[in-house]
């Protein structure tokens, strides 16, 4: 059974056996292999802890969507209205260095191999930044990855699409290698079963019009939130393993934006990720992303070792 939680929390509670429990004799369809080709570059997930932490969240999730899904149908029932398939969106949030990637990953693999074999999609929002130019031209080139710095708009209309049922919806490519969003390039979402939607500020709100008029946030259209949490230490240690292991590896790339930064000695690398993570990384998970933790359906605890300590579940 789950903790029990303080008066008023609106958590539930569980350890990562009390969580495993949950997975209720689901099997396993992700081997070895597969977790070894899902796991981003820094991040030790194992096929144990695929099993304890991601297969009973599959099995949470298939029961959400069975839910939402029959309330579609009770809705165009009472309406008259045509029952076309609404998509569900699943949002994954989190510090950078954290372990979005690979959650999302993992979880489109396990949701795909569902026995009714649904079509699930995976978007990440830094498609949705604005092009270097931009944020050069407006002066915020060093906020890169602020809520300022990304099209808001354009992901607000792009989820809007998603959930209405159109098809071919366009996003577009952003590439790490370049530090850029690729000019023509794009990836077309074309009328997924569920969409899992990666990124950091995904769940905030934003501002509140003072006359009262509605207004969409990306937020309203998430079915499910996950949120991936971490002591700061933990995740300024995690993100400074990271560089370290990309300057060895994408880095060297001739065509990439961070080529300098292989060829700095270590102790020139280490400062300047170190001031990476305090002028930029930092605040941004303090004023921006942090907050909406508290915003989240499901909460995943990480440890020092990068592992689930913990997860809780928002009560109903």
């Amino acid at each position: 059974m789950a903790r029990r939680s303080p008066a008023h929390d609106p958590y539930l509670s569980f350890t990562k056996q009390q969580w495993s429990d949950l997975r209720n004799g689901q099997p396993m369809t992700l081997t070895e292999a597969d977790i070894q080709r899902l796991r981003a570059l820094t991040d030790p997930i194992s096929l144990a802890e695929a099993e304890e932490v991601y297969l009973p969240l599959s099995r949470l999730l298939a029961y959400y969507v069975e839910a939402i899904q029959g309330l579609h149908r009770v809705s165009t029932r009472f309406l008259n209205t045509a029952g076309d398939k609404v998509p569900f969106i699943i949002g994954v949030a989190g510090s950078v260095a954290v372990g979005k990637s690979t959650t999302s990953r993992i979880l489109r693999a396990l949701l795909s191999r569902w026995p009714s074999s649904p079509k699930v999609d995976l978007v990440t929002t830094d498609g949705f930044l604005h092009p270097n130019k931009v944020l050069e031209e407006r002066g915020i080139m060093q906020r890169k990855g602020f809520p300022e710095s990304y099209d808001r708009a354009r992901f607000v209309n792009f989820l809007g699409d998603i959930k209405s049922g159109k098809g071919g919806v366009e996003v577009p490519v952003y590439s790490h290698l370049v530090y850029d969003v690729v000019p023509g390039e794009k990836v077309v979402i074309d009328r997924p079963d569920i969409l899992i939607v990666e990124g950091l500020n995904i769940l905030q709100p934003g501002d509140l019009p003072r006359d009262g008029m509605p207004i969409l946030f990306a937020s309203d259209f998430i079915d499910f939130s996950i949120y991936i949490d971490a002591d700061v230490e933990d995740l300024r240690d995690w993100y400074i393993t990271r560089f370290f292991r990309l300057r060895e590896t994408a880095f060297r790339d001739p065509t990439s934006f961070f080529r300098k930064f292989s060829e700095m000695s270590e102790e020139e690398a280490g400062v300047f990720g170190r001031n990476v993570w305090e002028t930029i990384n930092l605040p941004n998970l303090v004023e921006n992303v942090l907050p909406t933790r508290g915003r989240a359906d499901l909460i995943l605890k990480k440890g020092a070792d990068h592992r689930i300590e913990e997860v809780k579940l928002r009560r109903l």
